[in-house]
């Protein structure tokens, strides 16, 4: 059995990529959609910086802080040192 050539890894890579652009862009992706494109980008070493103004700037704001310590507190009781 041989294994696959460096082009067809390539040419799936891009209809992967270009297929989760696609449900993005219109609309359609569903939740696992969305995870697998952001698993996607993460295997892929993809990163972004969330500058004035970005998508990923204003995600962050909303998303809620997480204190740690209080996180250890309500586990265990106490913070483990």
């Amino acid at each position: 059995m041989n294994k696959a050539t460096e082009d067809q890894f390539n040419e799936l890579h891009n209809l992967v990529t270009t297929e989760f652009l696609k449900r993005v862009k219109g609309g359609e992706a569903s939740t696992q959609d969305l995870k697998a494109a952001c698993d996607w980008l993460k295997t892929n070493d993809i990163s972004g910086v969330a500058y004035d103004g970005s998508p990923l700037e204003k995600l962050a704001k909303v998303m809620p802080k997480v204190n740690p310590e209080l996180v250890q507190r309500r586990l265990y009781g106490k913070v483990r040192s």
